[in-house]
């Protein structure tokens, strides 16, 4: 058998080695986790879930009430054309123009505004006043006023 030298082991060189990859390992995790933290902060909802920003809570409770006062009013809009255009989805503003007797210029009033259409159903049968009908998703006082408004004037809707 050859005769080797004799193996000499550095152990001070070892485990100074040894501590450099630690600290090294330690940096990378801190670093990692400030990261993490940072993305997590950015990401969050600024605003709690369900508000807006709004000066007055008063003002946003007008204008969007909640889902529970909601109801689906079918509403029969006098252009048949119009209610082609529409999706559900679409935001609408509902317009009663009464009709004239003298067969003159009519005042119109707005009904509703900013209601959502839930259905547009396809038309079974054609009526002979025209029109077609939609859903749309309003609070029950203003359901009640498009009914009303339905049987005295014609409808139309403008998308808002």
């Amino acid at each position: 058998m050859p005769a080797f030298a004799p193996l000499r082991v550095r152990s001070g060189w070892q485990r100074l080695r040894l501590r450099r990859a630690m600290r090294r390992r330690r940096r990378a995790l801190a670093a990692g986790l400030a990261v993490t933290a940072a993305a997590l902060a950015a990401w969050g909802p600024r605003t709690p879930v369900g508000a807006e920003q709004h000066d007055d809570p008063v003002a946003l409770r007008q204008h969007r009430p909640p889902p529970a006062d909601l109801v689906s009013a079918p509403v029969r809009i006098a252009d048949g054309e119009t209610v082609r255009l529409l999706e559900p989805g679409d935001r609408v503003d509902v317009i009663a123009a009464a009709d004239s007797p003298t067969g003159g210029a009519s005042e119109a009033r707005v009904v509703a505004t900013g209601a959502r259409v839930t259905e547009v159903p396809r038309a079974r049968e054609t009526y002979p006043e025209g029109g077609a009908l939609i859903v749309l998703s309003v609070p029950r006082p203003v359901a009640a006023a498009l009914a009303g408004a339905g049987t005295s004037a014609r409808l139309a809707v403008t998308l808002c």
